[in-house]
């Protein structure tokens, strides 16, 4: 089985364009409730992703006000390079990639980076079992 008959479409998980603010990203984000916001250029090239946990990671380390985050690029707060996967990449093989680096989420790209969609560890296992 290929991450491409997994993986979420572009419609079904959050996506934001690297200009969006943190407090925008955030509201996306809760919006699907997976934990992670993709960050990509107006072409859709993948910038980078930021999750829950990056944000409680980012509080923690810098000693500022919460509201003061809010008016950050988002885009400024994210993982630059992410772990991705691409949509032919056997689901075995992504769902690896998942544990080694003990992540729940793959962005999918293409060979250019462009961000076609997201792995999901819960649809992964979901379709294992069925």
């Amino acid at each position: 089985m290929e991450v491409k008959q997994v993986m979420l479409n572009l419609t079904q998980f959050p996506v934001v364009l690297e200009k969006t603010i943190l407090k925008e990203a955030l509201e996306e984000m809760d919006k699907y409730g997976l934990g992670i916001v993709c960050i990509v250029k107006n072409d859709d090239k993948l910038l980078g992703i930021i999750t829950d946990g990056d944000i409680r990671r980012k509080l923690l380390k810098f000693q500022k006000p919460f509201s003061s985050f809010y008016i950050d690029n988002a885009v400024d707060h994210c993982i630059n390079d992410p772990v991705i996967c691409y949509s032919n990449d056997s689901l075995k093989k992504a769902i690896s990639l998942m544990g080694k680096n003990e992540v729940w989420d793959l962005p999918v790209v293409d060979k250019n980076k462009k961000l076609i969609g997201l792995l999901h560890l819960h649809q992964a296992i979901s379709k294992i079992l069925i």
